[in-house]
């Protein structure tokens, strides 16, 4: 068994993508030694960049705060974006993909909090989690998404053209977002029909429209100042793809962001689902506390397979 997986990982490393099997190992390290390294986004020039920003680096510090008495990756400086494949038990496999993009604010990545935990939770339902490392902090003289949004774009175009050899199903490929990341996929779900890059190989000729949007605390959905108005950068259509929305009252970001983006949705009949709880704040990842709100991951979950996104 265990040739068998590294030769599979082997096949995934040619194709330009990293490969993990769902275990228990921990998670307080970025990349565990017992996994291959992630490998680049990008085949060659990753679009803008023309200099590492610094040390890519854990930025937590032993006074940094913890999350349900946990310490967690704040990963900063990522000028080399990647991606790593966590699969599921073969018997579990549903076919169905998830690009996971970590919150920060666009400074940095919560990498395993909202990174590499989701994705062992996804492979718990048999969804195959796909990490994204995308450019944090946010380039100057740019939106603070600009070189994320690239990313995110690239990453959903180069999983759904590996689909084959990966044994995922092309039109159940989603993507899932926490605070600055649920910003993120949300921006991904509405450009979707043109690249904000020059196209780099045969992979971003592929669809990069999610199949569906997982939204966590999403942050930056509306503009306060405008009476809660939908970011411009957020061209909700009837093309928007399907979106389950989590939020608490007591959140630091407003309520209002997933509010008033729910509404949009429903304005032009797109499909989704809003659980908004009294308190839980921001930040929780899936780890569990006293809270409702830390039981998203079953809402999550029935609602994929409502959605029909979890047959076999």
């Amino acid at each position: 068994m265990q040739i068998k997986v590294f030769l599979f990982c082997a096949l995934l490393a040619c194709s330009g993508i990293a490969c993990r099997t769902h275990s228990a190992t921990s998670t307080r390290s970025a990349a565990p030694a017992s996994t291959p390294a992630p490998l680049p986004l990008w085949p060659k020039q990753v679009p803008g960049e023309t200099a590492p920003l610094g040390e890519e680096k854990d930025t937590s510090t032993e006074k940094s705060n913890k999350v349900a008495g946990k310490p967690l990756i704040r990963l900063g400086n990522v000028s080399q974006p990647t991606l790593t494949v966590f699969r599921p038990a073969k018997d579990k496999d549903t076919g169905a993909a998830v690009i996971v993009c970590p919150g920060g604010g666009y400074n940095i990545l919560a990498y395993d909090l909202e990174g590499s935990e989701i994705c062992e939770w996804l492979n718990s339902i048999g969804v195959t989690g796909v990490l994204l490392k995308y450019r944090v902090p946010k380039r100057p003289g740019l939106e603070k998404h600009t070189a994320a949004l690239q990313d995110a774009q690239r990453a959903v175009g180069l999983v759904r053209s590996r689909a084959t050899e990966l044994g995922l199903d092309p039109k159940r490929i989603g993507i899932l977002g926490f605070s600055a990341g649920g910003h993120l996929a949300a921006t991904a779900c509405n450009n979707y029909e043109k690249r904000t890059y020059e196209p780099v190989d045969d992979a971003d000729k592929i669809s990069c429209r999610p199949d569906f949007a997982i939204l966590i605390y999403p942050a930056y959905l509306t503009v306060k100042e405008q009476g809660d108005k939908v970011s411009p950068e957020l061209p909700v259509t009837a093309n928007t793809p399907q979106t389950f929305l989590v939020m608490t009252q007591d959140d630091g970001v407003r309520v209002e962001s997933a509010l008033f983006y729910y509404l949009a949705l429903k304005q032009v009949k797109v499909p989704a689902e809003l659980h908004l709880y009294p308190t839980g704040g921001h930040g929780y990842g899936l780890r569990p506390s006293a809270h409702g709100v830390t039981t998203w991951p079953k809402r999550a979950a029935e609602w994929m397979q409502t959605r029909g996104l979890l047959a076999k």
